[in-house]
């Protein structure tokens, strides 16, 4: 039988009230509260918390405040950055390439719910893995929806909601986003 985490992160339902999920999700807290309120000369404490709380491997840069469920299934490429104000609920794993970019506020959300009432009322919860390619720039306030997949060298535009994959090499926007041109 799978364990509730199991179960997130398999894209099942789940109870997110499980003992071992909060007691990640706490840990979780704590450590983005920590980071979200190291000074700004604090950057060795601050780059030491990050890579406790994410998958992080090579160059990055995230501005506080940050906000995360998890951060463990949360992977970030080399030469990262996220600016002021990032959300990213992890319950299913968000994998960001190289060389990608978010503006302030920008929100990838793996998490979401049952649309049937009755398997919210037994709080029942599931999530989507999110992929964000290489040389990606997300503009401020984007929203990235469950289980979105946004190819390599891709910009999306400020305010956009991405709600389906989007492919390689274009520019997108809008709400819902969709692709205005190749390049």
């Amino acid at each position: 039988m799978k364990t509730e985490k199991e179960k997130m992160l398999a894209g099942e339902l789940y109870h997110a009230t499980d003992e071992q999920l909060q007691k990640e999700h706490e840990y979780a807290k704590s450590l983005t509260y920590e980071f979200n309120h190291c000074r700004p000369d604090e950057k060795d404490k601050r780059r030491r918390i990050i890579e406790t709380l994410l998958n992080a491997r090579g160059t990055f840069r995230i501005e506080a405040p940050f906000n995360c469920d998890y951060g463990r299934n949360i992977e970030i490429g080399d030469n990262f950055y996220a600016n002021y104000g990032c959300v990213i609920l992890d319950v299913n794993r968000v994998t960001i390439g190289a060389d990608t970019m978010f503006g302030p506020h920008v929100q990838i959300y793996s998490a979401t719910h049952p649309v049937e009432p009755h398997l919210r009322l037994q709080g029942l919860e599931l999530g989507k893995p999110i992929v964000i390619g290489d040389n990606v720039w997300i503009g401020g306030g984007a929203i990235v929806c469950p289980g979105v997949t946004i190819g390599d060298n891709v910009t999306i535009g400020a305010g956009s909601v991405v709600t389906k994959d989007i492919p390689d090499n274009v520019v997108a926007a809008g709400n819902p986003c969709r692709v205005m041109r190749t390049l």
